[in-house]
């Protein structure tokens, strides 16, 4: 009888030797993996270089790639740049007169810090006192100060634009050297006695009036005017594209599109537009390179785009003029038109006139 390999017993020599080929193939990748994984670096006989500077504004890149032999390190700034230096023309690159410990605010801002209450029951009663106590009290003297009147002699009631002459801010010492700058933001006024008369005594003056005929006119060697309205936002891309030649624009453009990067005087009279304006020229930096602001302000209604009940209102204005005081702005002349509407925010009330006149010197200005 023939002989009969038992059942099942090759089979189970196949599984035996496949699981060993599996277990040798395995300790085998094992050792590769040893063989091939990352060596510690090798120490250099000569002396590391001096660590980089660390520190808050500083943030170290990603780490190196694998395999390199030397570790390197990248640093990248993080926040806002400092301001640029403004530069020639008598006044001092950035940062040398900044005050030691002020912190810069870093990236975009797109609203402006509100101010507290001016009281638990945020009534229109205690916001506007406080706002009009505020802006009826200079911050600094000022010792020197041009004034011209934009009214007649014989009217009992002047309206004028102030600049500080002292020493100690640079106005006057860029005027003798022919080089002080002036911004006129205006709709369609027909006195340009002020402006007339800092082109004649050596600024360079640029009015921007949307009434303006031609595009630019040179009045004279030193007063131009354009055909341009200042806003607080630039006009949405598709009107920019059907319209290339559009006269309305941001101040922050104006200067990059005319390559100014100081303005000795910003004087404004927007009617009622100045609060947007202001707003803008806060939340983008622009005010850092202005040395004096000359703004009329209105009252008798919230202005163009302020919302929000009457208290409210009153705070935004009340919040924007103190974001001056954080900039360093100080105010040195304030001026109560009585020849216009005796109204607050369309009340007859806290003997409050429509319209201001105020001045600031920016403090950091030389």
């Amino acid at each position: 009888m023939a002989w009969e390999r038992p059942p099942g017993r090759g089979r189970s020599a196949l599984r035996r030797c496949l699981l060993g080929a599996a277990l040798l193939l395995g300790l085998r990748l094992c050792v590769e993996l040893r063989r091939t994984g990352p060596r510690p670096p090798a120490r250099s006989a000569r002396p590391d270089p001096a660590p980089r500077p660390t520190g808050p504004h500083l943030l170290p890149a990603p780490g190196p790639l694998r395999g390199a032999r030397r570790r390197q390190v990248t640093y990248v700034r993080s926040g806002r740049r400092a301001p640029p230096g403004v530069g020639g023309r008598g006044t001092p690159e950035s940062g040398c007169c900044a005050p030691r410990g002020r912190l810069r605010r870093k990236g975009p801002r797109w609203h402006i810090d509100l101010q507290p209450w001016a009281g638990p029951a945020r009534s229109l009663d205690e916001e506007a006192l406080r706002f009009l106590r505020y802006i009826s009290t200079t911050q600094i003297a000022c010792d020197h100060m041009s004034t011209d009147s934009l009214a007649t002699d014989s009217s009992p009631a002047k309206k004028p634009w102030s600049v500080c002459l002292d020493d100690r801010f640079g106005l006057a010492h860029q005027i003798r050297n022919k080089q002080c700058r002036l911004y006129s933001l205006g709709l369609g006024s027909d006195d340009t006695h002020f402006e007339v008369g800092m082109a004649n005594d050596g600024c360079e003056v640029h009015c921007f009036d949307p009434s303006v005929k031609s595009a630019h006119v040179l009045e004279s060697k030193r007063l131009w005017y354009h055909r341009v309205s200042i806003d607080w936002r630039d006009p949405h891309p598709a009107v920019a594209a059907q319209k290339p030649y559009s006269s309305t624009r941001k101040l922050g453009t104006i200067l990059n599109e005319f390559g100014h990067r100081k303005i000795d005087v910003l004087k404004a009279d927007l009617e009622s537009a100045e609060w947007k304006v202001l707003e803008n020229l806060i939340l983008e930096d622009v005010l850092e390179q202005i040395g004096q602001l000359i703004f009329e302000i209105h009252l008798h209604w919230p202005g163009f785009e302020v919302s929000g009940s009457d208290s409210s209102v009153v705070r935004f204005w009340y919040s924007l003029l103190k974001e001056l005081e954080l900039q360093d702005f100080r105010l040195f002349h304030s001026y109560k038109d009585l020849s216009k509407p005796q109204l607050f925010l369309k009340k007859d009330i806290f003997n409050a006139s429509s319209c201001y006149t105020l001045s600031w010197v920016n403090t950091r200005w030389k």
